[in-house]
């Protein structure tokens, strides 16, 4: 395959990478290339949104990464999905539309040294792609909808297709415990407890593919490869300070370096991009010294500061209430199902994986919203299992503001094995709290009076349960992933050794190349960071068309 040449490369066609395309592309002036490891998203089970089971740990959509064995899961190796398709992780997560909380970002400036990031500059961004369902002509909307919302957009956002009666219930307790009810978790206040609101589009998923991709792929200055695979950066040091002039990519059986006139983005998420810089020798020393590689930048943050939120899954066995356990364990059952989302597009083939949600505090000690629930009406040993025979929700729980920090290292100059993940879960003793004392909110909300009715047991952790050692530990066993790595490229200060990238998201000490994906999070979003990458990739979109 013969050299080529663009003026823009972003690497990996996920939520980042297909949004920017359409960014830079939109001026017919710029030559763009957009790459993808996975093939195209034309499975059906992305688009149902049940599909996820079918997707994660899938190697026709999933990466189906591991972690390390994680002490603080008391020696378990969770499954880490990463999508490997285009769309990326939209076209396997749970479609859940979350920004997070205003200090999140005003935190963000910060540590930055830039207003930019700050939560009223940031909002613009989330706005500008944003298709709200408030906005309709039929919406409904308030005025705080038309401050907080943008319409017409390419990421759509609509209400979720079903409810669930003994969760409008468990809603209920959780106000009985002193959670307020909310309307909108997206206004930079998330506090509250309500339904999701979810990337769909008339029962189906709205990945980043349909919403940004759709369309511009036919535009003749952009280009798109899919199923190919980038080897590495090519850095250029003639003048001193290196430069990325492009990468090597394994297309079709055939390696080529192709060549970037203008920037090199890495869109790759928090483990593909420092993968590729450490491979391209961007990193820490010691660590590409390892595996023999020169340093080309050292860049001791690339790789560290892995965040990820991790879920605590309590369930609670319940009497008279109808779940998904107690429709989906028959024949019959299973074909209802089936008939509802084909004659009308809902039912529970349209759920997300998880339906209701509440932002609030494990202690008083907090003056915000530091955990998040995702409820659901159904209950299971572990992901892709099957469903236990009798009826039961599972709360699960997250810590919004982990202390606790891991690592995403290479094992090998090898750009097709996996690299070392270490989340590096409940690793500290500010974790083990939250853990152990949200495990207790989840109890008082079920012990409420709008939830006596469903006879509530709980199942796990196990009432016998109590002490703060005891649930730390019950965490580490029952506790997951809710698939949300951020931070292993951070945005940073110039005086801070371990940023990796400035607040314009250059990669410090190298020319042409930067980084826009979740691995630039400082800090990791008090919520789910899909619409946050997205607004993410808006802004660096505006400064890399202004040259800035």
């Amino acid at each position: 395959m013969a050299d080529q040449e663009f003026d823009y490369i972003v690497v990996g066609a996920g939520s980042a990478g297909c949004l920017l395309a359409n960014r830079l592309s939109a001026d017919p002036a710029n030559r763009v290339l957009l790459i993808e490891a996975g093939g195209r998203d034309n499975y059906h089970w992305i688009h149902i949104p049940v599909g996820y089971l079918y997707c994660i740990d899938n190697p026709r959509t999933d990466w189906r990464f591991r972690t390390e064995p994680e002490s603080g899961l008391n020696g378990r190796s969770l499954i880490y999905p990463r999508g490997k398709t285009l769309g990326g992780c939209s076209s396997i997560n749970g479609m859940l539309y979350i920004r997070g909380h205003s200090r999140d970002y005003d935190g963000w400036a910060e540590l930055a040294g830039d207003d930019a990031w700050r939560w009223e500059n940031c909002l613009p961004d989330f706005m500008k792609h944003e298709d709200h369902h408030s906005l309709d002509a039929d919406g409904g909307a308030d005025a705080g909808d038309r401050d907080y919302h943008g319409h017409g957009g390419g990421w759509r956002v609509e209400k979720q297709r079903l409810k669930w009666q003994v969760l409008d219930d468990f809603a209920t307790a959780a106000v009985e415990a002193g959670i307020p009810r909310t309307t909108d978790f997206n206004r930079g206040d998330n506090e509250g407890v309500d339904y999701f609101e979810v990337n769909q589009r008339k029962g189906f998923r709205w990945n980043t593919s349909k919403a940004f991709l759709r369309g511009v792929e036919k535009r003749n200055n952009l280009t798109l490869w899919h199923s190919s695979q980038v080897l590495g950066l090519e850095l250029d040091r003639d003048g001193g300070e290196p430069r990325c002039t492009g990468l090597r990519v394994e297309r079709g059986g055939e390696d080529a370096v192709v060549r970037a006139g203008r920037e090199v983005i890495l869109c790759a998420g928090a483990i593909g991009s420092p993968q590729l810089l450490q491979l391209s020798g961007i990193g820490p020393a010691e660590l590409l010294s390892q595996h023999d590689i020169p340093v080309s930048v050292e860049l001791p943050g690339v790789g560290e500061n892995l965040q990820d939120h991790l879920q605590i899954r309590s369930v609670y066995r319940v009497t008279g209430a109808k779940t998904l356990n107690t429709m989906a364990n028959s024949l019959v059952g299973k074909a209802k199902i089936g008939l509802e989302y084909a004659f009308k597009r809902s039912g529970p083939m349209s759920m997300a994986p998880s339906q209701l949600c509440a932002f609030t505090r494990s202690s008083d000690e907090y003056t915000h919203p530091n955990i998040e629930y995702h409820v659901q009406p159904l209950s299971l040993d572990a992901f892709g299992q099957p469903l236990h025979d009798y009826p039961a929700i599972t709360a699960s729980v997250c810590n919004l503001n982990p202390t606790s920090r891991g690592t995403v290292r290479i094992k090998s100059r090898d750009p097709r094995m996996a690299p070392a993940i270490a989340p590096n879960y409940l690793s500290t003793q500010e974790d083990r709290k939250v853990a152990a004392d949200s495990l207790r909110v989840t109890r008082r909300i079920a012990s409420q009076p709008a939830f006596a009715k469903y006879q509530p047991e709980e199942v796990k952790p196990g009432v016998q349960y109590e002490s703060d050692e005891d649930l730390a530990r019950l965490a580490g066993d029952i506790g997951t992933t809710i698939f949300h790595p951020v931070g292993t490229a951070k945005m940073g200060r110039d005086d801070d050794p371990m940023a990796v990238v400035d607040s314009h998201l250059r990669v410090r000490g190298v020319k042409g190349l930067r980084v826009v994906d979740a691995s630039i999070m400082p800090i990791i979003t008090s919520g789910n960071t899909n619409s946050p990458t997205l607004m993410i990739a808006e802004k660096a979109a505006g400064w890399i068309l202004a040259g800035e």
